[in-house]
């Protein structure tokens, strides 16, 4: 089958370009149906790929959330086993636990901090915010309500 370009190409070489006359209405009518079978499988195969992807994305989350839940229960059972083993070591020819210190920072107030000890993000702009406020005839320096066209397949 041939690309919807060529298609496309075919048809208008079937049109005089002086009179806007088809030269074989027959070979038209072919092509137009072939171009209107060629556009029908590209939105179909659209859909499935929105189908797909959207299968893709529950599946992710589902192993996101099986990742959190072993991650929870790895966590309890660590607070368990260290509460068991009350700091002592424990060996066999499978595993060995062992209790290291580490070192952390805590933070209660991060306003007692002095400045220099903070970061600061970069402002991120309420688009919701700016939207509705151009709409009610605010003017807003640097930004703009932009119109703009999409194809939806269903």
């Amino acid at each position: 089958m041939a690309s919807l370009y060529e298609i496309n190409e075919r048809i208008l070489a079937l049109v005089d370009d002086e009179t806007g006359e088809i030269a074989d209405y027959e070979a038209f009518e072919t092509l137009e149906l072939e171009r209107e079978t060629k556009l029908e499988n590209i939105a179909l195969w659209i859909k499935n790929l929105k189908a797909d992807a959207e299968a893709y994305k529950a599946e992710k989350q589902n192993f996101a959330d099986k990742q959190a839940r072993a991650e929870r229960k790895r966590e309890s059972l660590l607070k368990y086993l260290a509460s068991a083993l009350n700091g002592e070591k424990f060996k066999t020819s499978k595993v060995e636990c062992t209790f290291r210190a580490s070192t952390s920072v805590e933070v209660p107030d991060v306003y007692e901090l002095p400045e220099e000890y903070l970061k600061y993000e970069m402002p991120k702009p309420d688009k919701t915010a700016i939207r509705e406020a151009i709409k009610e005839g605010k003017e807003i320096t640097g930004a703009s309500l932009v119109t703009k066209t999409s194809l939806y397949v269903k």
